[in-house]
């Protein structure tokens, strides 16, 4: 059976002969005689009553007629689906997604939403090595990567596009006298004993802060450990040996008593988007396009 045969099946019943169905579809009548005569024999039925007259459908045909068309539809349905996703308005785009700053992420879905609303988002939350080996197996279509690893071949193979950087914040009690800056330089607090997550927690930030000591050419003073964000703002706050400790936003400044959160001079994280090289396909496209809108 061919779709062929049931849209010529449809059409000869539709317009009641095998002449004018041909003249509808713009073909021989005896190609079409030929087709649905196939079709009968492939089904095992007789679906039209020929007589020298007139074309009746047979009650066999009678009820196979809407099944055909149910078929008829779905292909069409399933044809204008491909082309939409060929053309990027429809389909599924596997995204490795990060949390914040902001709401910048929620809006550049919103963007999306607009510009593709047949496109549907799946988003992945996974460590970051892992969300860029997917992209490079074809698991995912794209990732985005705050601060990117600096360890060999971490990506390797992929193609990393700088979306946007965001300001570094520094913690600090907000009795010390580098509070009053608006935007503390590092060598300045590194005086201070920093508290910092162990390098497995987040390799890449934990990469980005030694090589900012390293170019403000001085060594951290390790302070006690970061636990979690909230514990060790206070922790800061009420400590009586001062510390401070650096993050980037997430959902909006922290805030914590007797703490102050200023940016620092000169830091920021830069969040890409890595993706396979080559060209970017339809859907791809559609979220480079939401990515520039938003900024």
């Amino acid at each position: 059976m061919e779709l062929r045969q049931l849209r010529y099946f449809v059409t000869v019943a539709e317009e009641g002969g095998f002449g004018r169905a041909a003249e509808r579809l713009g073909v021989v009548q005896s190609a079409v005689s030929q087709q649905v005569g196939r079709l009968e024999r492939a089904w095992g039925v007789w679906l039209f009553e020929r007589t020298t007259r007139r074309v009746l459908l047979t009650g066999a045909g009678e009820r196979l007629l809407p099944e055909a068309r149910a078929v008829l539809s779905a292909a069409d349905r399933t044809a204008r689906v491909a082309a939409d996703i060929t053309a990027g308005d429809d389909g599924i785009l596997r995204l490795g997604g990060i949390h914040g700053p902001g709401d910048r992420i929620d809006r550049v879905l919103a963007e999306l939403s607009s510009g593709a609303p047949g496109l549907r988002v799946s988003l992945h939350r996974m460590p970051v090595t892992r969300r860029l080996e997917a992209v490079r197996e074809g698991e995912l279509d794209a990732a985005l990567v705050r601060a990117l690893p600096d360890e060999p071949g971490a990506v390797r193979g992929l193609e990393a596009l700088p979306l946007w950087s965001d300001p570094l914040y520094a913690a600090l009690p907000g009795d010390h006298p580098l509070a009053a800056e608006p935007e503390p330089r590092l060598e300045l607090l590194a005086r201070l004993p920093v508290r910092l997550a162990p390098q497995d927690r987040n390799p890449p930030f934990h990469a980005l802060v030694a090589g900012a000591f390293r170019a403000a050419g001085v060594r951290p003073v390790d302070g006690p450990p970061f636990t979690d964000l909230r514990a060790t703002l206070t922790a800061i706050g009420t400590d009586r040996e001062p510390s401070w400790t650096l993050f980037y936003e997430v959902r909006g400044l922290p805030e914590g008593p007797r703490v102050a959160v200023r940016p620092l001079a000169g830091l920021a994280v830069t969040t890409s988007l890595a993706v396979r090289p080559g060209p970017p396909g339809p859907a791809l496209r559609h979220l480079l396009r939401a990515l520039r809108a938003v900024g």
